[in-house]
């Protein structure tokens, strides 16, 4: 994907996100992938997976891990 295609990402980061601490992600969604991004360095690295990767992360990371 293109640089201008990524630029018109809407990003958010989770609410479960610590605002002070400013270690987060942030992520765009659209209709193919899934677009991620360290939230302190915007122009940085971003990587992309898909919405079904996506989805069983997301899964993952919201299992009791104890």
């Amino acid at each position: 994907m293109s640089t201008a295609c990524t630029s018109e990402l809407a990003w958010f980061k989770s609410s479960y996100s610590s605002g002070s601490q400013g270690d987060c992600v942030e992520v765009a969604i659209a209709p193919r992938s899934v677009h991620v991004r360290d939230s302190k360095d915007k122009q940085g690295p971003r990587f992309t997976v898909s919405p079904a990767a996506w989805t069983g992360f997301v899964a993952y990371a919201a299992e009791d891990q104890a």
